[in-house]
């Protein structure tokens, strides 16, 4: 089973989101593929994420997340174990998103997006000061990220794999020249 966690604002109609979906429906395994909303809360987001993945084993979960999605992506990596691919991945959202508090409205819909203080706390609460097993990561960096820098989510994953584009910018507009190695990364040995 794959969970693809959107960004900050995003949505399941996200680029990335939408290359992995199609993917996956290519090669017969649409079924295995869950891309929910997640609600701006992060403690309802990771509520949400455990609830759709309770009793998937680790060794048949993988997580892909993209910006705050991957933020959201390595803490369950942590909890449940499983293996995480990180698309220019948040590293430390809390420095930056105060700026986002209010009601604005999200990037693929006209539908108003709440983002309260409160949820800056939450979003602290599930900082992951340092990943315990590289070898579940899979990072891919864009060195022309204008939201993100790549250097900060190099180092945040020292020892994962890692794939950096020369370029490119937080949305990865190339992506689908990567969802191969993404799915690959994400498909235990003994399932291919």
């Amino acid at each position: 089973m794959i969970l693809y966690l959107h960004g900050f604002r995003s949505s399941p109609a996200s680029f990335k989101a939408r290359v992995v979906a199609r993917k996956m429906e290519e090669l017969g395994r649409a079924g295995e593929l869950v891309c929910p909303q997640l609600p701006a809360s992060p403690k309802e987001a990771m509520s949400l994420a455990l609830s759709l993945v309770d009793g998937v084993p680790a060794g048949q979960l993988a997580v892909v997340g993209s910006s705050l999605g991957g933020y959201y992506a390595t803490w369950l990596a942590e909890r449940l174990g499983c293996r995480a691919v990180l698309l220019n991945p948040a590293i430390v959202p809390l420095k930056d998103l105060d700026q986002h508090v209010g009601v604005t409205t999200a990037w693929h819909s006209d539908q108003p997006f709440e983002f309260k203080r409160e949820y800056i706390d939450e979003l602290r609460a599930l900082k992951v000061d340092r990943i315990t097993r590289p070898e579940r990561y899979f990072l891919i960096a864009a060195t022309g990220d204008e939201v993100l820098d790549y250097r900060d989510m190099l180092a945040h994953y020292a020892g994962a794999r890692q794939h950096v584009i020369q370029g490119s910018d937080h949305a990865i507009p190339e992506f689908a020249e990567y969802v191969d190695d993404v799915l690959a990364f994400c498909t235990p040995e003994a399932a291919r």
